[in-house]
């Protein structure tokens, strides 16, 4: 185990040491393309079938979306923050006086001299709304592609997230070397060149959309996910078929069977004397939680699935363990607890003794025998090459795993008009956390913005603007009473004022005085 971990290590060391900090794996599982990639201008660009390019495995893709913008080729290599210059590369366009491009555009950049990762982030700060990154290699044996090395890539590119892309909210494609030559020809020469980056699924051909989760009870990436998608799943229902899988390495093809000199290579990565191993998740094999202890948990999960996913649930009791379990187990201290896997069985409603039997019956975990589940899921695992992994409709979905983009996802796998209730409802809702747990009503309304921002929602918009005039309306009429009330007070005491004078008597006592009655008219 030791030197398999080892082997890996440096394999990726090497790869991080390439000068343009790209990943090459070798994709052995296939899907239809899940985006297209169109040049509409100038029309001497235009492909019916578009061009051939790769996806970003991070950032965010607009699924069931697309952005169209022009193109603009940056003069630099983007791998510092400051690097981009918005008064240089192609074509020349207008700059506002702080500096930044006053329309949205879609960047190009070469690829080389640092991640991917790195040159879409600072793409992403320079205001890019997204990123077409040329490769500058050939593909070895692609006698369309003319290159001045002598340097090829030997297999297509993938691009690959180096564990910092969480905060990527931007789309990013690899186009190739050939194609890249020809945009940049026009661009060069101050042609306006305007692309288009389209992302859509597959429609089934019934009404229920498939997705597929490839994931390890480890990963941290898809713990945020677990917890909060079992609202999802009870909304969507029936409408969808999800499958889980256990992302598991297949020992025996990498020698974790055999021996050398006494001493385990494996060591505790792997159950049934190495058939069958996992990586460990705090790389550490002599504490902590093990390879051994992963692939048991990964076992427990899938015999969970295959029991529970034919009762009419939906799989229910396998999304409510798996909860249970990362909520109270998923700590080194804690992971192979029996009585901690005994309390998520419980509180999840699942029968141990269903989940005892499957292992024993499957194979076990002991000595050197098979295990029918276990290589099920090896076999299942080849060519996934980044956990965790959603697949819907058999196409790979790229970008984080957080909620909204699985279930934006999900929802734009469906045939127009076939959406299930819930997708109605909450696509578009500014909380799709929130919608979903309050079943399919959005808090306020359908938002009037579904990607970034704020919004505010039409009925929320109607309900204030009602409430306001509801309120001017009670002041004027608390003024208008007002007003009235003071208006007969100063009548009542205008009245009180000359009334006397009307019942008075006019007196000539001695009161009065006699020069007083005589006193001459005027």
């Amino acid at each position: 185990w030791r030197y398999f971990c080892k082997s890996v290590s440096l394999t990726r060391e090497r790869e991080r040491a390439n000068d343009d900090g790209a990943y090459f794996f070798p994709l052995v599982r296939s899907h239809a393309g899940s985006s297209k990639l169109m040049v509409h201008i100038p029309h001497s660009l235009y492909k019916d079938e578009g061009y051939r390019h790769r996806e970003a495995m991070f950032g965010v893709p607009q699924y069931g979306g697309s952005i169209s913008q022009n193109v603009f080729y940056a003069a630099s290599d983007l791998c510092s923050s400051n690097s981009f210059d918005p008064t240089k590369g192609y074509p020349q366009r207008d700059v506002g006086k702080d500096g930044i491009m006053t329309n949205p555009f879609i960047l190009m950049v070469d690829k080389g001299g640092c991640s991917f990762v790195s040159k879409v982030r600072n793409a992403q700060h320079s205001g890019a709304a997204a990123v077409l990154i040329a490769n500058t290699d050939c593909i070895c044996g692609d006698r369309d592609c003319h290159s001045e090395g002598i340097y090829c890539d030997s297999e297509e590119p993938s691009m690959a997230d180096d564990g910092s892309g969480s905060d990527i909210s931007i789309p990013a494609f690899l186009i190739f070397k050939q194609d890249a030559d020809r945009l940049k020809e026009q661009l060069t020469q101050n042609v306006p060149v305007v692309a288009e980056m389209a992302w859509s699924l597959p429609t089934p051909s019934g009404e229920r959309v498939q997705y597929d989760l490839w994931t390890v009870p480890t990963d941290v990436i898809s713990r945020d996910f677990f917890l909060s998608a079992r609202d999802m799943v009870i909304g969507l229902g029936d409408s969808v078929q999800f499958t889980p899988h256990m992302y598991l390495l297949n020992g025996t093809s990498n020698a974790c069977q055999y021996n050398t000199n006494g001493e385990r290579w494996c060591d505790r990565g792997c159950t049934n004397k190495g058939r069958y191993c996992a990586l460990d998740p705090d790389h550490d094999v002599n504490r902590g939680i093990s390879g051994a202890d992963v692939v048991k948990e990964s076992l427990r999960r899938v015999c969970i699935w295959n029991h529970y996913k034919d009762l009419g649930n939906n799989g229910l009791e396998w999304w409510s363990y798996v909860i249970e379990f990362t909520s109270r187990c998923d700590t080194p201290e804690r992971f192979m607890d029996d009585r901690c896997v005994a309390d998520a069985y419980r509180y999840s409603r699942v029968d141990d003794s269903i989940v005892d039997d499957c292992i024993k019956n499957s194979g076990g975990l002991e000595g050197d025998v098979p295990n029918a589940m276990l290589d099920e899921e090896v076999k299942q695992s080849q060519g996934i090459v980044v956990f965790p992994t959603l697949l819907v409709n058999n196409v790979e979905l790229r970008g984080s795993l957080t909620l909204k983009n699985a279930f934006s996802a999900i929802c734009a796998g469906f045939a127009m008009g076939a959406e299930p209730h819930v997708c109605q409802a909450c696509s578009n809702c500014y909380s799709v956390d929130a919608c979903l747990d309050m079943g399919g009503v959005c808090p306020g309304g359908a938002a009037t913005a579904s990607r970034g921002g704020g919004g505010v929602s039409r009925v929320t918009f109607v309900l204030s603007l009602l409430f306001v005039m509801g309120g001017f309306g009670a002041l004027g009429y608390w003024y208008y009473k007002k007003s009235r009330e003071e208006m007969r007070d100063r009548v009542r005491d205008i009245l009180a004022e000359y009334m006397p004078l009307e019942d008075q008597e006019v007196t000539t006592g001695p009161e009065m005085g006699v020069g007083f009655a005589m006193q001459p008219e005027n």
